[in-house]
Protein backbone atom coordinates (compact mmCIF):
# COMPACT_ATOMS: atom_id res chain seq x y z
CA UNK A 1 0.00 0.00 0.00
CA UNK A 2 1.09 3.42 -1.20
CA UNK A 3 2.32 6.02 1.45
CA UNK A 4 -0.54 7.96 1.39
CA UNK A 5 -3.02 5.58 1.65
CA UNK A 6 -1.67 4.12 4.95
CA UNK A 7 -1.39 7.55 6.18
CA UNK A 8 -4.58 9.43 8.76
CA UNK A 9 -4.92 12.28 8.04
CA UNK A 10 -7.58 13.09 11.05
CA UNK A 11 -6.69 16.13 12.66
CA UNK A 12 -4.43 17.70 10.31
CA UNK A 13 -4.00 20.16 7.64
CA UNK A 14 -2.70 18.67 4.32
CA UNK A 15 -1.12 21.41 2.53
CA UNK A 16 -1.51 20.30 -0.88
CA UNK A 17 0.19 21.26 -4.28
CA UNK A 18 -2.25 20.51 -7.29
CA UNK A 19 -2.08 21.06 -11.06
CA UNK A 20 -5.18 23.30 -11.43
CA UNK A 21 -3.56 24.95 -14.88
CA UNK A 22 -6.71 24.29 -16.69
CA UNK A 23 -8.03 26.13 -20.05
CA UNK A 24 -10.52 28.80 -19.46
CA UNK A 25 -12.81 30.42 -22.17
CA UNK A 26 -13.42 34.37 -22.32
CA UNK A 27 -16.48 33.35 -20.22
CA UNK A 28 -13.92 31.69 -17.69
CA UNK A 29 -15.77 28.58 -18.17
CA UNK A 30 -13.09 25.48 -18.03
CA UNK A 31 -12.66 23.79 -21.47
CA UNK A 32 -10.88 20.73 -19.96
CA UNK A 33 -11.09 20.02 -16.45
CA UNK A 34 -9.14 16.44 -16.48
CA UNK A 35 -6.54 17.97 -14.18
CA UNK A 36 -8.70 18.61 -11.31
CA UNK A 37 -10.05 15.69 -11.44
CA UNK A 38 -7.47 13.51 -11.28
CA UNK A 39 -6.63 15.23 -8.01
CA UNK A 40 -10.27 15.20 -6.43
CA UNK A 41 -9.54 11.18 -4.96
CA UNK A 42 -6.56 12.78 -3.19
CA UNK A 43 -8.49 15.56 -1.78
CA UNK A 44 -11.33 13.28 -0.59
CA UNK A 45 -9.57 10.87 0.74
CA UNK A 46 -7.58 13.60 3.30
CA UNK A 47 -11.34 14.68 4.06
CA UNK A 48 -12.55 11.14 4.95
CA UNK A 49 -9.72 10.96 7.29
CA UNK A 50 -10.88 13.95 9.37
CA UNK A 51 -8.38 16.09 7.53
CA UNK A 52 -8.68 19.49 6.26
CA UNK A 53 -7.00 20.19 2.83
CA UNK A 54 -5.59 23.58 1.58
CA UNK A 55 -4.77 23.90 -2.15
CA UNK A 56 -2.12 25.71 -3.84
CA UNK A 57 -1.61 25.53 -7.44
CA UNK A 58 0.04 27.69 -10.90
CA UNK A 59 -2.03 29.10 -13.02
CA UNK A 60 -1.08 30.35 -16.11
CA UNK A 61 1.72 32.71 -16.70
CA UNK A 62 0.86 35.97 -15.13
CA UNK A 63 3.66 38.76 -16.01
CA UNK A 64 2.76 41.41 -13.64
CA UNK A 65 1.64 40.24 -10.59
CA UNK A 66 -2.08 39.81 -9.76
CA UNK A 67 -4.22 39.22 -13.13
CA UNK A 68 -7.85 38.69 -12.80
CA UNK A 69 -7.76 36.19 -16.07
CA UNK A 70 -5.51 34.41 -13.94
CA UNK A 71 -7.34 34.28 -10.39
CA UNK A 72 -7.67 30.84 -9.03
CA UNK A 73 -11.00 32.28 -7.72
CA UNK A 74 -12.54 31.43 -11.43
CA UNK A 75 -12.19 27.29 -10.52
CA UNK A 76 -13.88 27.76 -7.07
CA UNK A 77 -17.50 26.72 -8.23
CA UNK A 78 -16.55 23.99 -10.09
CA UNK A 79 -14.37 22.61 -7.36
CA UNK A 80 -17.23 22.55 -5.04
CA UNK A 81 -19.47 20.47 -7.94
CA UNK A 82 -16.36 17.98 -8.11
CA UNK A 83 -16.12 17.57 -4.22
CA UNK A 84 -19.98 16.99 -4.37
CA UNK A 85 -20.86 19.85 -2.37
CA UNK A 86 -18.00 20.64 0.45
CA UNK A 87 -17.34 24.05 0.81
CA UNK A 88 -14.58 25.22 -0.73
CA UNK A 89 -12.99 28.79 1.03
CA UNK A 90 -10.47 30.85 -0.95
CA UNK A 91 -7.93 33.74 0.08
CA UNK A 92 -7.16 36.24 -2.23
CA UNK A 93 -3.14 35.42 -1.64
CA UNK A 94 -0.84 32.67 -1.03
CA UNK A 95 1.18 33.90 1.19
CA UNK A 96 -0.63 37.20 2.78
CA UNK A 97 -2.69 37.55 5.51
CA UNK A 98 -6.21 35.90 3.72
CA UNK A 99 -4.02 33.12 3.61
CA UNK A 100 -2.76 33.12 7.30
CA UNK A 101 -6.23 33.19 9.15
CA UNK A 102 -8.31 31.30 6.92
CA UNK A 103 -5.63 28.70 7.34
CA UNK A 104 -5.17 28.64 10.88
CA UNK A 105 -8.97 28.21 11.19
CA UNK A 106 -9.21 25.94 8.46
CA UNK A 107 -11.89 23.09 10.62
CA UNK A 108 -11.78 19.00 9.29
CA UNK A 109 -13.89 18.45 6.35
CA UNK A 110 -13.17 21.74 4.98
CA UNK A 111 -11.15 22.92 2.17
CA UNK A 112 -9.32 26.45 1.11
CA UNK A 113 -8.11 27.25 -2.09
CA UNK A 114 -5.08 29.73 -2.06
CA UNK A 115 -4.81 32.32 -4.67
CA UNK A 116 -2.60 31.79 -7.87
CA UNK A 117 1.46 30.81 -6.45
CA UNK A 118 2.65 32.68 -9.46
CA UNK A 119 1.09 35.97 -8.56
CA UNK A 120 4.76 36.20 -6.84
CA UNK A 121 7.94 35.82 -9.06
CA UNK A 122 9.30 33.95 -6.13
CA UNK A 123 7.44 31.24 -6.94
CA UNK A 124 9.26 29.95 -10.33
CA UNK A 125 12.20 31.20 -8.68
CA UNK A 126 12.24 28.72 -6.21
CA UNK A 127 12.55 31.40 -3.41
CA UNK A 128 13.71 29.62 -0.17
CA UNK A 129 11.83 32.41 2.04
CA UNK A 130 8.09 32.20 0.00
CA UNK A 131 8.10 28.51 0.79
CA UNK A 132 9.08 28.82 3.76
CA UNK A 133 5.96 31.09 4.26
CA UNK A 134 3.81 28.50 2.38
CA UNK A 135 4.85 25.69 4.36
CA UNK A 136 3.66 27.43 7.89
CA UNK A 137 0.27 27.22 6.36
CA UNK A 138 -0.03 23.21 6.81
CA UNK A 139 0.79 20.33 8.93
CA UNK A 140 2.04 18.14 6.27
CA UNK A 141 2.89 18.17 3.05
CA UNK A 142 1.11 16.30 -0.75
CA UNK A 143 2.91 16.98 -3.64
CA UNK A 144 0.25 15.96 -6.51
CA UNK A 145 0.95 17.93 -9.36
CA UNK A 146 3.01 15.76 -11.58
CA UNK A 147 2.74 18.16 -14.35
CA UNK A 148 4.98 20.21 -12.49
CA UNK A 149 7.31 17.84 -11.08
CA UNK A 150 10.40 18.63 -13.58
CA UNK A 151 10.37 22.43 -12.61
CA UNK A 152 12.35 23.47 -9.53
CA UNK A 153 10.03 26.02 -7.75
CA UNK A 154 9.15 27.19 -4.23
CA UNK A 155 5.93 24.94 -3.91
CA UNK A 156 7.02 21.80 -5.60
CA UNK A 157 10.90 21.46 -4.81
CA UNK A 158 11.80 23.49 -2.19
CA UNK A 159 9.14 23.67 0.25
CA UNK A 160 9.63 19.94 0.89
CA UNK A 161 12.34 20.63 3.44
CA UNK A 162 10.34 22.16 5.63
CA UNK A 163 8.56 18.94 6.58
CA UNK A 164 9.95 16.40 7.97
CA UNK A 165 10.00 12.69 6.45
CA UNK A 166 6.82 11.22 7.61
CA UNK A 167 5.31 14.73 6.67
CA UNK A 168 6.01 15.12 3.09
CA UNK A 169 4.87 12.62 0.21
CA UNK A 170 3.19 11.69 -2.87
CA UNK A 171 -0.71 12.30 -3.49
CA UNK A 172 -2.27 9.78 -5.77
CA UNK A 173 -1.98 11.68 -9.16
CA UNK A 174 2.13 11.84 -8.50
CA UNK A 175 1.88 7.84 -7.32
CA UNK A 176 0.44 6.55 -10.27
CA UNK A 177 2.53 8.32 -12.72
CA UNK A 178 5.52 7.69 -11.28
CA UNK A 179 4.81 3.92 -11.36
CA UNK A 180 3.35 3.98 -14.39
CA UNK A 181 5.77 5.43 -15.38
CA UNK A 182 8.53 3.49 -13.69
CA UNK A 183 6.78 0.03 -14.99
CA UNK A 184 7.52 1.09 -18.99
CA UNK A 185 10.98 2.33 -18.24
CA UNK A 186 12.28 -0.21 -15.72
CA UNK A 187 9.93 -3.26 -14.99
CA UNK A 188 8.60 -3.48 -19.30
CA UNK A 189 7.47 -6.46 -20.49
CA UNK A 190 8.56 -7.39 -23.76
CA UNK A 191 8.09 -6.65 -26.70
CA UNK A 192 8.14 -2.87 -25.57
CA UNK A 193 7.35 -0.86 -28.35
CA UNK A 194 7.50 3.17 -27.99
CA UNK A 195 5.20 5.09 -30.67
CA UNK A 196 6.92 8.48 -30.74
CA UNK A 197 4.92 11.07 -33.31
CA UNK A 198 5.24 14.98 -33.62
CA UNK A 199 6.42 17.74 -35.57
CA UNK A 200 10.42 17.69 -34.81
CA UNK A 201 13.15 15.12 -34.26
CA UNK A 202 15.38 17.82 -31.88
CA UNK A 203 12.28 17.82 -29.77
CA UNK A 204 12.45 13.91 -28.82
CA UNK A 205 16.08 13.28 -29.82
CA UNK A 206 16.79 12.54 -25.80
CA UNK A 207 13.66 10.18 -25.52
CA UNK A 208 14.48 8.32 -28.56
CA UNK A 209 18.25 8.21 -27.16
CA UNK A 210 17.15 6.67 -24.12
CA UNK A 211 14.65 4.33 -25.60
CA UNK A 212 17.39 2.60 -27.46
CA UNK A 213 18.23 1.06 -24.05
CA UNK A 214 14.85 0.14 -23.24
CA UNK A 215 12.51 -0.79 -26.46
CA UNK A 216 12.36 -3.86 -28.81
CA UNK A 217 10.78 -1.46 -31.71
CA UNK A 218 9.58 2.22 -32.15
CA UNK A 219 7.61 3.05 -33.86
CA UNK A 220 8.52 6.39 -35.87
CA UNK A 221 5.42 9.17 -37.00
CA UNK A 222 4.17 12.52 -37.57
CA UNK A 223 6.46 15.24 -39.39
CA UNK A 224 9.53 14.01 -37.75
CA UNK A 225 9.13 10.87 -39.63
CA UNK A 226 9.91 12.99 -43.23
CA UNK A 227 13.44 14.28 -41.31
CA UNK A 228 14.40 10.48 -41.06
CA UNK A 229 12.94 9.48 -44.62
CA UNK A 230 15.18 12.47 -46.60
CA UNK A 231 18.26 11.50 -44.69
CA UNK A 232 18.17 8.39 -46.06
CA UNK A 233 17.50 10.13 -49.54
CA UNK A 234 13.90 9.65 -50.05
CA UNK A 235 12.03 12.81 -51.55
CA UNK A 236 9.66 14.17 -49.32
CA UNK A 237 8.24 17.04 -51.44
CA UNK A 238 7.22 20.11 -48.92
CA UNK A 239 6.62 17.89 -46.01
CA UNK A 240 8.08 19.12 -43.21
CA UNK A 241 11.90 18.11 -42.39
CA UNK A 242 14.92 19.42 -40.21
CA UNK A 243 17.70 19.90 -42.39
CA UNK A 244 20.31 20.38 -39.71
CA UNK A 245 18.62 16.99 -37.94
CA UNK A 246 19.45 14.68 -41.00
CA UNK A 247 22.81 13.32 -39.30
CA UNK A 248 20.87 12.73 -36.30
CA UNK A 249 18.14 10.67 -37.62
CA UNK A 250 21.33 8.43 -39.78
CA UNK A 251 22.59 8.16 -36.09
CA UNK A 252 19.76 6.76 -34.29
CA UNK A 253 18.85 4.45 -37.23
CA UNK A 254 22.75 3.18 -36.92
CA UNK A 255 22.41 3.16 -33.37
CA UNK A 256 18.99 1.16 -33.37
CA UNK A 257 20.77 -1.90 -35.79
CA UNK A 258 23.46 -2.07 -33.55
CA UNK A 259 21.38 -2.43 -30.24
CA UNK A 260 18.93 -4.87 -32.05
CA UNK A 261 15.73 -2.42 -31.69
CA UNK A 262 13.36 -2.20 -35.02
CA UNK A 263 12.48 1.14 -36.47
CA UNK A 264 9.39 1.19 -37.99
CA UNK A 265 9.10 4.69 -40.63
CA UNK A 266 6.07 4.64 -42.03
CA UNK A 267 5.93 3.18 -45.45
CA UNK A 268 3.29 5.42 -46.95
CA UNK A 269 1.67 8.79 -46.49
CA UNK A 270 -1.65 10.50 -46.74
CA UNK A 271 -0.43 13.70 -48.99
CA UNK A 272 -2.10 17.18 -49.18
CA UNK A 273 -1.19 20.17 -51.61
CA UNK A 274 -1.80 22.84 -48.58
CA UNK A 275 -1.56 22.33 -44.48
CA UNK A 276 -5.33 22.85 -44.58
CA UNK A 277 -8.67 21.49 -43.95
CA UNK A 278 -9.84 22.09 -47.08
CA UNK A 279 -6.71 20.86 -49.56
CA UNK A 280 -6.61 18.48 -52.13
CA UNK A 281 -5.16 14.43 -50.77
CA UNK A 282 -3.62 11.82 -52.61
CA UNK A 283 -1.67 9.06 -51.27
CA UNK A 284 2.06 8.09 -51.97
CA UNK A 285 4.82 6.35 -50.83
CA UNK A 286 6.83 8.75 -47.72
CA UNK A 287 9.58 8.89 -49.78
CA UNK A 288 8.60 9.46 -52.82
CA UNK A 289 6.04 12.88 -52.31
CA UNK A 290 5.39 15.22 -55.64
CA UNK A 291 7.14 18.37 -55.72
CA UNK A 292 4.51 20.73 -53.84
CA UNK A 293 2.65 17.98 -51.47
CA UNK A 294 3.26 17.42 -47.89
CA UNK A 295 2.81 14.19 -45.75
CA UNK A 296 0.10 15.29 -42.73
CA UNK A 297 -0.95 11.74 -41.80
CA UNK A 298 0.45 7.67 -42.40
CA UNK A 299 -1.27 5.76 -44.78
CA UNK A 300 -2.90 2.69 -45.16
CA UNK A 301 -0.01 0.72 -45.28
CA UNK A 302 1.96 1.99 -42.86
CA UNK A 303 -1.14 2.09 -40.06
CA UNK A 304 -1.70 -1.33 -40.85
CA UNK A 305 2.31 -2.63 -40.36
CA UNK A 306 1.80 0.53 -37.11
CA UNK A 307 -1.36 -1.31 -35.61
CA UNK A 308 0.24 -4.79 -35.63
CA UNK A 309 3.35 -4.06 -33.99
CA UNK A 310 1.43 -2.33 -31.29
CA UNK A 311 -1.03 -5.26 -31.56
CA UNK A 312 1.49 -8.38 -30.17
CA UNK A 313 3.44 -5.94 -28.00
CA UNK A 314 3.28 -6.50 -24.24
CA UNK A 315 4.36 -2.59 -23.12
CA UNK A 316 3.30 0.38 -24.59
CA UNK A 317 4.79 4.15 -24.81
CA UNK A 318 2.96 6.69 -26.74
CA UNK A 319 4.19 9.85 -27.05
CA UNK A 320 3.14 12.13 -30.09
CA UNK A 321 0.73 12.37 -32.66
CA UNK A 322 0.62 10.32 -36.35
CA UNK A 323 -0.50 12.96 -38.14
CA UNK A 324 -2.72 16.52 -37.82
CA UNK A 325 -5.17 15.01 -36.50
CA UNK A 326 -7.07 17.73 -35.41
CA UNK A 327 -8.01 18.35 -39.09
CA UNK A 328 -10.59 15.76 -39.57
CA UNK A 329 -8.55 14.71 -43.11
CA UNK A 330 -5.83 13.84 -41.25
CA UNK A 331 -6.89 12.05 -38.03
CA UNK A 332 -7.29 8.50 -39.60
CA UNK A 333 -3.69 7.14 -38.25
CA UNK A 334 -3.56 8.50 -34.76
CA UNK A 335 -6.66 7.10 -34.07
CA UNK A 336 -6.38 3.57 -35.83
CA UNK A 337 -3.08 3.68 -33.28
CA UNK A 338 -5.86 4.48 -30.34
CA UNK A 339 -7.94 1.56 -31.74
CA UNK A 340 -4.36 -0.84 -31.79
CA UNK A 341 -3.71 0.75 -28.08
CA UNK A 342 -6.79 0.36 -26.83
CA UNK A 343 -6.81 -3.49 -28.64
CA UNK A 344 -3.50 -4.90 -26.69
CA UNK A 345 -3.91 -3.33 -23.10
CA UNK A 346 -7.36 -5.53 -23.20
CA UNK A 347 -5.17 -8.38 -24.29
CA UNK A 348 -3.02 -7.70 -21.20
CA UNK A 349 -0.37 -5.01 -22.37
CA UNK A 350 0.37 -2.20 -20.37
CA UNK A 351 0.01 1.00 -22.32
CA UNK A 352 1.34 4.53 -20.62
CA UNK A 353 0.26 8.13 -22.92
CA UNK A 354 2.20 10.53 -22.36
CA UNK A 355 2.44 13.83 -24.11
CA UNK A 356 0.07 16.56 -24.62
CA UNK A 357 -1.26 15.83 -28.33
CA UNK A 358 -1.32 12.19 -27.59
CA UNK A 359 -3.59 12.55 -24.50
CA UNK A 360 -5.66 15.26 -26.44
CA UNK A 361 -6.06 12.62 -28.94
CA UNK A 362 -7.43 9.95 -26.66
CA UNK A 363 -9.46 11.63 -25.20
CA UNK A 364 -10.98 13.36 -28.25
CA UNK A 365 -11.29 9.82 -30.07
CA UNK A 366 -12.86 8.54 -26.49
CA UNK A 367 -10.27 5.61 -25.58
CA UNK A 368 -8.51 7.37 -22.64
CA UNK A 369 -10.58 4.75 -20.66
CA UNK A 370 -9.22 1.98 -22.26
CA UNK A 371 -5.19 2.18 -21.77
CA UNK A 372 -3.85 1.74 -18.76
CA UNK A 373 -2.75 4.95 -17.73
CA UNK A 374 -2.86 8.84 -19.15
CA UNK A 375 -0.15 11.14 -17.94
CA UNK A 376 -1.54 14.49 -16.81
CA UNK A 377 2.25 15.60 -17.10
CA UNK A 378 3.53 16.41 -21.19
CA UNK A 379 6.84 18.13 -20.12
CA UNK A 380 7.34 16.33 -16.78
CA UNK A 381 6.81 12.75 -18.67
CA UNK A 382 9.02 13.72 -21.52
CA UNK A 383 11.93 14.48 -19.08
CA UNK A 384 11.27 11.45 -17.01
CA UNK A 385 11.61 9.52 -20.05
CA UNK A 386 14.58 11.13 -21.49
CA UNK A 387 16.20 10.10 -18.29
CA UNK A 388 16.77 13.40 -16.31
CA UNK A 389 15.45 13.37 -12.80
CA UNK A 390 12.52 15.48 -11.60
CA UNK A 391 13.36 18.17 -8.47
CA UNK A 392 9.52 17.49 -7.63
CA UNK A 393 10.03 13.92 -7.15
CA UNK A 394 13.60 14.28 -5.69
CA UNK A 395 12.44 16.90 -3.06
CA UNK A 396 9.85 14.18 -1.63
CA UNK A 397 12.53 11.50 -1.58
CA UNK A 398 15.30 12.83 -0.05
Amino acid sequence: MSKFSEHNFKGQKALIRVDFNVPLNAEYVITDDNRMRATIPTIKKVLADGGSVILMSHFGRPKDGPTEKYSLKHLVYHLVKLLDGVTVKFADDCIGASAINQAASLQPGEVLLLENLRFYKEEEKGDTAFAEKLSKLGDIYVNDAFGTAHRAHASTAVIAQFFPGDKKMFGLVMEGEVASAEKVMHQSEKPFVAIIGGAKVSDKILIIENLLERATDIIIGGGMAYTFMKAQGGKIGNSLCENDRLDTALEIIKKAAEKGVNIHLPSDSVIADAFSATANTSNAPSNNIPDGWMGLDIGANATEQFSNVIRRSKTILWNGPMGVFEMEKFQHGTKAIAVALAAATKNGAFSLVGGGDSVAAVNQFGFADQVSYVSTGGGAMLEYFEGKSLPGIDAINK
